[in-house]
């Protein structure tokens, strides 16, 4: 029993310092990290709580309370949070549209990889004066997050999924360009060059590749941690979760998330998925313990998470 407790706080401790240094090597940026933790842990509990309680969530995070006050009122502004007035404290929760927005923006992290690609290709074609050059700009850069390579200054490819059509459908009507981008189907020609030839000049494969790998290099030891113990301290689950998400998330931008067939060898994205779903999967109860225990929402402690959370990374 003593040796197994000796082994307990030689775990704590380790973990302790990772997160010191981590943080002092990847200060995060508080907006980003609201949105995050609001949209990963808060969501799922019905998106409301006290600003107060979230200053005491995120001070283990190097955030705060002047930093989180100034995210939330840019938030605010920006259209992803609403708040309530209740005497002196203030209720702040996530709009109609943020949750979106999240969604739309944090769906790679949780879905499985796909495993078929069935050879199709979606072409976005852009005409010269349909849109606005600024709307153009905002254009290639959404295109890109939604997996589009670009074969011109008009022209973007990927390999078709049925699963994204909807998403893109939203990023297009949000742009409002839907009247001003012909979106097709296309496949290769037998004899000619196939389109997945051009790969390495529609999308920045090695760069990618070499992300994924300092993901992996910056996450692996502290994880390595959690592992073979029955139990896990409930804010630092928290706090890992929270700066392993975002940096995920950040990665997973760049990624077209190409079929396997289109990929180099040795593809480290799947590694790095993995080490999201180890994690979460062995973490979350214990994250979830230090959120309840942290958080207040208008009726008092939090809900229990909805349904849709334990569906995360296939399934938790």
């Amino acid at each position: 029993m003593y040796q197994i407790m000796a082994t307990a706080a030689t775990s704590y401790a380790r973990i302790a310092q990772w997160i010191r240094g981590d943080l002092a090597r990847h200060p995060p940026r508080a907006k980003s990290l609201v949105v995050t933790v609001w949209g990963d842990a808060i969501a799922p509990h019905g998106g409301a709580v006290w600003l107060s309680s979230l200053i005491r969530l995120l001070g283990p995070l190097g955030l705060n309370e002047r930093l989180v006050r100034t995210s939330v009122y840019r938030l605010t502004r920006e259209g992803w949070l609403a708040s309530r007035q209740d005497g002196r404290r203030s209720l702040y929760r996530l709009t109609a549209d943020g949750l979106r927005r999240f969604e739309h923006a944090y769906r790679r992290i949780y879905a499985p990889p796909a495993e078929r690609w069935d050879g199709g290709w979606e072409v976005a074609v852009a005409p010269p004066k349909a849109i606005a050059k600024r709307a153009r700009n905002d254009l290639r850069k959404e295109l890109g997050w939604e997996g589009f390579g670009a074969l011109g200054p008009r022209l973007f490819v990927r390999p078709s999924s049925a699963a994204d059509t909807a998403a893109l459908t939203e990023t297009l009507q949000a742009l409002h360009t839907e009247r001003g981008i012909a979106v097709l189907s296309a496949h290769d020609v037998a004899g000619a060059q196939p389109l997945g030839a051009f790969a390495r000049e529609c999308w920045n494969l090695q760069g990618v590749a070499a992300e994924y790998r300092r993901f992996i290099a910056r996450f692996g030891r502290v994880i390595r941690a959690f592992d073979g113990r029955a139990g896990h301290d409930p804010q630092q689950c928290f706090v890992v979760r929270s700066l392993l998400i975002p940096a995920f998330r950040r990665v997973t931008l760049h990624d077209p998330q190409l079929p396997i067939e289109l990929l180099p060898d040795r593809w480290p994205g799947p590694a790095a998925y993995a080490l999201c779903r180890d994690f979460y999967r062995l973490t979350h109860k214990s994250a979830e313990q230090h959120l309840i225990a942290t958080l207040e929402s208008r009726e008092g402690s939090l809900p229990p998470a909805a349904p849709y959370f334990y569906g995360r990374f296939g399934g938790l």
